[in-house]
């Protein structure tokens, strides 16, 4: 097959390029973060530029497929003239925008905003002969307000088994620890509000008597909210104990994982967050470390109750609970890991890959 790739450009790649049958189009719009307004200008362009794309390029060449990544949803109208000249139109819905929008703006459900992100979503799912997502959370959602349930199928994101190699739930130097060992708790991903890393701080303040050997190290791009969490860190007296070590890519984040006792999702409740089954979940229990993660239906869809150290969403109090209990039951916490990774290895990207090539053929053929 060939491909025609349109996406975002960025300072280090040239507009245009093609090799192994992939044409990469590169559009000059940067994505910044910002304001409502800002969301739509930098949407509306791309939606814009991609449709004028796609036209051109279905007149020199017809079209079998059209796999369309949200957000927005609304970028399926760049589909629409190869779907009339005859191509199948895939929507990848990865993200529910209602959902994210109440969560990033502070929106109630009911606001104009969100009942139009709502209608445009039905809209856009109509205009798709599938439609993929994330996880049963969100097949749940889009099921009962956009489509019907048959139309949809899941692909999760899995971690890429190449870089994260699967390791068996047995950490001797964890369960040999000595009081002098550092006990390491282990933050990575987007440092936004609603990942709460600020509840990880919170909780880490509260529990730092009883647990005098523990740190936490922190591992994402530099946002204003980080600033915020670590004068919160400092005010608190953890300077020496909560590091913020940078961005990292993934093949650099393996050993960061192996040199940690327990990963920690420590998010906050929200629309989205209740949604949401974090890839860094199963990238933690790849390498077999016990995780922390909240107790939400994007989570407990996968893993049993004694599978996670599970935590109330948006709860400090039961937070530093969970650290605790990871710090001073470290046998028992491995074993939650062993329990989780039979989840993980249900959902591994071989398997996942698996299920997206199937519904493509099935939607081809």
């Amino acid at each position: 097959m060939t491909v025609d790739l349109v996406c975002q450009a960025d300072e280090k790649s040239p507009t245009h390029q093609a090799g192994n049958g992939v044409d990469v189009f590169r559009l000059p719009i940067k994505r910044r973060r910002g304001g409502k307004f800002a969301y739509a200008w930098q949407y509306s362009t791309f939606i814009l530029m991609s449709a004028g794309l796609f036209a051109l390029r279905s007149f020199r060449r017809r079209y079998d497929l059209i796999y369309v990544h949200n957000m927005p949803d609304i970028l399926v109208l760049s589909s629409l003239l190869p779907k009339a000249l005859g191509a199948k139109v895939i929507l990848d819905q990865h993200d529910p925008m209602p959902e994210l929008m109440m969560t990033i703006f502070n929106l109630d459900e009911n606001s104009s905003l969100v009942r139009l992100l709502r209608r445009l979503e039905k809209w856009s799912i109509a205009r798709a002969d599938l439609v993929l997502t994330v996880n049963i959370a969100c097949k749940r959602i889009f099921g009962s307000r956009s489509c019907r349930p048959e139309k949809i199928g899941v692909v999760m994101n899995s971690p890429d088994g190449e870089i994260f190699r699967f390791r068996a739930a047995c950490s001797r130097e964890t369960l040999s620890q000595t009081p002098e060992k550092r006990f390491v708790m282990m933050y990575h991903g987007s440092i936004v509000e609603r990942n709460g890393l600020d509840l990880a701080v919170e909780a880490f303040a509260r529990v730092r008597e009883v647990v005098p050997a523990a740190e936490l190290r922190v591992f994402g791009r530099k946002t204003p909210f980080l600033e915020r969490v670590m004068d919160d860190a400092r005010k608190n007296g953890l300077t020496d104990r909560v590091y913020y070590l940078g961005p990292k890519s993934l093949e650099e984040l393996v050993p960061e994982i192996e040199n940690c006792d327990v990963g920690i999702i420590p998010n906050r409740r929200s629309a989205f967050t209740d949604i949401n089954t974090p890839t860094r979940i199963f990238e933690y229990l790849a390498l077999g470390k016990p995780v922390i993660a909240p107790r939400c239906p994007g989570v407990q869809d996968y893993f049993e109750a004694d599978s996670l150290l599970f935590f109330e969403s948006g709860n400090a109090d039961d937070l530093a609970q969970k650290i605790e209990y990871a710090y001073s039951h470290k046998t028992q916490a491995i074993e939650t890991a062993e329990r989780a990774q039979q989840a993980y290895l249900a959902h591994t990207w071989p398997l996942e890959r698996q299920r997206l090539v199937n519904l493509v053929h099935e939607l081809l053929a």
